[in-house]
């Protein structure tokens, strides 16, 4: 059995104990992060709690990144874990229901397990590297559409002001070209709708690696192309994603976009 088969159930286990915490949980604030309008809730610290010590009972030696806590490195493992809480915080504390919990096991550098609860829906997107993704234990893939100007997209927007007016500029030159935007307020989600052809594709700046790292895997592994972090866009990094017959197009223009508004 792989590592990545062996992985799933402990990465599932975990999931298990974020939902039990969540159920018990206030939506109350309790701090802000990189700007006054990034919350921080009290289940926010408390679930990426129960999924650290459900991990480390059994794998102790294991690397841990998460939103909340950040970094604990353990030399003795090749493996590590990657962690978004509450993927949407903002809309969990507005009792929104779009936010998910996201878990991603990564080995040697590879994401080889990945798991996005959209706890409004009630869909567990699971992906195991080279075994395709699933939505409840259905088979996902993404959408075939090859026009720009039809494709239906997903974007998100940053905590700081300069950032925001940065995307506008960008969401301002493209909006006529495309059918339409949706705006969510998960990346993880947005990642795995694209992944399921709920939207055409999905652009944005600035995520960190909890926010992608479940969701790439799902997207990838249900057949959509991924990039994230591409050059000549600035300190925020790009994300694009999309089925194989947008991709290009849609990395083409976004990026060329930014690279414009940031020279």
């Amino acid at each position: 059995m792989g590592v990545n088969h062996e992985l799933l159930p402990l990465a599932l286990d975990a999931l298990a104990e974020a939902r039990t915490s969540l159920a018990t949980q206030s939506r109350r604030v309790i701090d802000t992060k990189s700007s006054d309008t990034d919350p921080v809730t009290a289940a926010d610290r408390a679930l990426e709690r129960a999924i650290r010590e459900t991990i480390a009972k059994q794998r102790p030696h294991d690397s841990f990144i998460g939103e909340e806590y950040g970094l604990t490195r353990q030399a003795q493992s090749n493996t590590r874990w990657i962690v978004d809480p509450i993927d949407g915080t903002v809309n969990y504390s507005y009792s929104i229901p779009s936010y998910a919990i996201s878990i991603a096991a990564e080995v040697n550098g590879r994401i080889e397990v990945g798991l996005v609860f959209d706890v409004g829906h009630n869909e567990l997107f699971q992906a195991v590297r080279g075994q395709g993704a699933t939505c409840n234990g259905e088979p996902i893939r993404p959408s075939d559409q090859t026009e720009l100007a039809q494709a239906l997209c997903g974007t998100g927007f940053g905590y700081s002001a300069a950032t925001r007016k940065l995307q506008a500029q960008v969401l301002l030159e493209v909006i006529d070209e495309i059918r339409d935007i949706r705006r969510f307020g998960a990346a993880a989600i947005d990642i795995c709708w694209a992944g399921a052809g709920r939207i055409d594709g999905y652009f944005e700046t600035g995520l960190k690696v909890w926010d992608y790292a479940a969701a790439s895997l799902v997207a990838t592994e249900a057949g959509a192309n991924f990039i994230t972090d591409l050059p000549g866009i600035g300190d925020d990094g790009l994300t694009i994603v999309a089925g194989p017959a947008l991709f290009e197009a849609l990395q083409a223009r976004i990026a060329g976009l930014y690279r414009q508004a940031n020279s």
